[in-house]
């Protein structure tokens, strides 16, 4: 035991007295479901600006949607489709895609949408007709070829080290809106390329770790939180629940362990969702016709569409941060056409319904929705008809929160390789969906190992452009 943590109780004891005494409170803090606001060091509801956004829903395409066939119309590629690439690919790519370097255009066609003319491909009927609300930014950056790189940057801001989750840095800096739910809750996530890293606080204090629902991009009809369910009467419960408060809050004031104040705060939020959490996840009393909306109960877009509508359910119930995920799907080194194909048809309908359905009653323009992939894909071919990941230009679109709808910001080169105008990195994505919720990336700061750390660590630029 080093003398930097100064405590004295060894984490062994700790959690075998969580796990034996808690009668499942233990558990659940564990599993880090209960995202505490205030929690030691943190700076619950201290809004740096005036936020244009209340909250966030981030429509993660696990994987790499290929821009220049959904929202990166180039007309060049299309032309030249089978022509050598007239410029060096990317390095560290695959092979094959480096030896041929052969043009691929996009076998879907281009139409303009709405009164702004948006070019969108017909993989997107149904987001399609939301043209006026998106914000497409055709000129986004990240690092990493690989996919463990890729979305660890996505969701942390760094493609290597442990780093706390945007969600987690959301959830600490403005605290829980709810105070009977959680702040940052995680829908389906995956278990692959970074797992549990992707919604984890790292050395952000523990409460701000996401709650989770359901796994790998999957959401049953019955999907609840894990070790919700009581085990005993409420009177007894809490008794159980004062009596570990009131360990923990000595073994907190004995040795000052931070983690002690978390773990008060996970049971006392476990106890009080048993309660709240139930009627949110329940979305049997939703009416037919919004059922439908999302494609719920139709084949294709059953699964996605229960995710859409219940994370419209967790920002309705003043959920800071939900994140809903695709299962790794979006990865097509061969069989674009196919595989593609059956991606969009799986999503389109249901994110067109949560659009829809958040600007009906009157949410949109106060919930910032985002959605991206880890990278976007070559317009070079690899093998005999699929693309490799392409982390030097891609798109990402927003809506609602506070930014331009029916608006396109940078470009890629002519056959969509290369960002080439008003560049956005990774680093840029995140202090603007920051500075959207009222934070100050530069300012929103946590001081671990003998510094200050923050979600752009030294970079990023806030995207004003983009701004309504």
């Amino acid at each position: 035991m080093t003398s930097c943590n100064r405590y004295d109780a060894p984490a062994p004891t700790r959690r075998r007295f969580l796990e034996s005494a808690a009668c499942g409170f233990g558990s659940v803090a564990l599993a880090g479901l209960a995202n505490a606001a205030g929690e030691i060091g943190g700076t619950a509801n201290r809004f740096h600006h005036a936020p244009r956004a209340k909250r966030v829903i981030f429509l993660f395409m696990h994987g790499g949607p290929s821009q220049v066939d959904t929202f990166d119309y180039k007309p060049e590629l299309q032309k030249r489709d089978g022509q050598r690439l007239p410029f060096a690919p990317a390095k560290n790519l695959d092979p094959t895609s480096t030896s041929q370097a052969k043009l691929l255009g996009s076998p879907w066609q281009f139409s303009q949408h709405g009164q702004s003319g948006l070019w969108v491909s017909e993989l997107f009927p149904e987001v399609a007709k939301h043209a006026d609300d998106l914000c497409v930014v055709r000129s986004v950056q990240s690092k990493g070829q690989s996919h463990g790189q890729a979305v660890c940057m996505l969701h942390t801001g760094t493609d290597n080290f442990v780093r706390p989750s945007v969600g987690a840095w959301v959830n600490y800096g403005l605290g829980r809106d709810n105070q009977d739910l959680p702040g940052f809750v995680s829908i389906s996530p995956s278990a692959s390329h970074g797992g549990p890293r992707n919604y984890g606080p790292a050395f952000l204090p523990a409460a701000n770790q996401a709650t989770t629902i359901g796994a790998n991009g999957k959401l049953s009809e019955e999907a609840s939180f894990d070790f919700l369910r009581p085990r005993s009467k409420a009177a007894i419960q809490e008794r159980k629940l004062q009596f570990l408060r009131e360990r923990n809050r000595e073994h907190f004031e004995r040795t000052q362990y931070a983690p002690a104040e978390g773990m008060i705060k996970s049971m006392e939020m476990a106890y009080r969702m048993q309660a709240s959490a139930p009627p949110v996840i329940d979305t049997k009393d939703e009416p037919e016709h919004i059922r439908e909306l999302y494609g719920i109960g139709e084949e294709k877009t059953d699964n996605y569409g229960r995710q859409c509508l219940l994370a419209r359910r967790f920002a309705e119930a003043g959920v800071r941060y939900i994140q809903v995920s695709t299962p790794n799907v979006w990865d097509q080194h061969g069989n674009l056409k196919a595989g593609h194909e059956k991606n969009s048809l799986a999503v389109d309908k249901p994110i067109a319904g949560l659009l829809t359905d958040l600007k009906q009653r009157g949410m949109l323009e106060d919930t910032l929705v985002v959605w991206s992939g880890e990278f976007g894909r070559t317009p070079i071919v690899q093998g005999k008809n699929g693309r490799d990941h392409n982390p030097q230009g891609f798109t990402v679109w927003m809506a609602g929160g506070g930014v331009k709808g029916g608006f396109t910001y940078g470009e890629t080169d002519e056959f969509g390789y290369y960002a080439v105008k008003d560049k956005v990195h990774m680093h840029d994505l995140h202090a603007t969906m920051l500075h959207l919720l009222g934070l100050d990336h530069e300012r929103l700061t946590y001081r671990y190992a003998g510094r200050d750390f923050r979600l752009t660590d030294v970079y990023g630029e806030v995207v004003d452009g983009i701004f309504a």
